[in-house]
């Protein structure tokens, strides 16, 4: 899962500096309406990756997290067996926009975690982040898994 060579973030944690137009698959950025953040992430794409997720990983850097991709919209539902470290989790839509916000979810818990409808992607991190970022609904990922008509697409 988080192994070492992710590094530390290049940018700062929030920045209102002009959005950055180019795009890398090991890094997502989320802006709304105080700003933009980004973080370094590893991405979760097949079952295997999706189901072993976070589990296990007892520290995670500030400023990374795991991108959970999904081959089409879908419901999706999480849980924190096994997972060591709070979460927040920002379920996605195909146009990048967040639909939900579940945040500093319970470590260890069995208890599913429904991300509701239409969810193409899910981005963990440090749970509390979201708010102190003042992350929300409606806000937009940058990424080049949300394509040419994301709401916020890779240039």
């Amino acid at each position: 899962m988080f192994r070492a060579g992710l590094g530390l973030l290049v940018a700062g944690a929030f920045c209102l500096a002009a959005v950055a137009q180019d795009c890398a698959p090991d890094r997502v950025t989320v802006q709304g309406n105080r700003g933009e953040a980004m973080f370094r992430i590893e991405i979760a794409d097949d079952p295997q990756e999706r189901a072993r997720g976070l589990m296990h990983v007892a520290r995670m850097p500030m400023m990374e997290g795991m991108l959970f991709l999904y081959d089409q919209p879908q419901a999706v539902s999480f849980w924190m067996r096994n997972t060591l470290i709070p979460l927040d989790m920002l379920f996605v839509g195909p146009d990048g926009v967040i639909l939900r916000i579940h945040e500093n979810a319970e470590p260890m818990n069995d208890t599913p975690i429904p991300g509701g409808e239409g969810v193409l992607a899910v981005l963990e991190i440090n749970g509390g982040m979201s708010a102190r970022l003042g992350l929300e609904p409606g806000d937009a990922l940058r990424h080049p898994a949300f394509g040419p008509d994301a709401a916020l697409p890779c240039n």
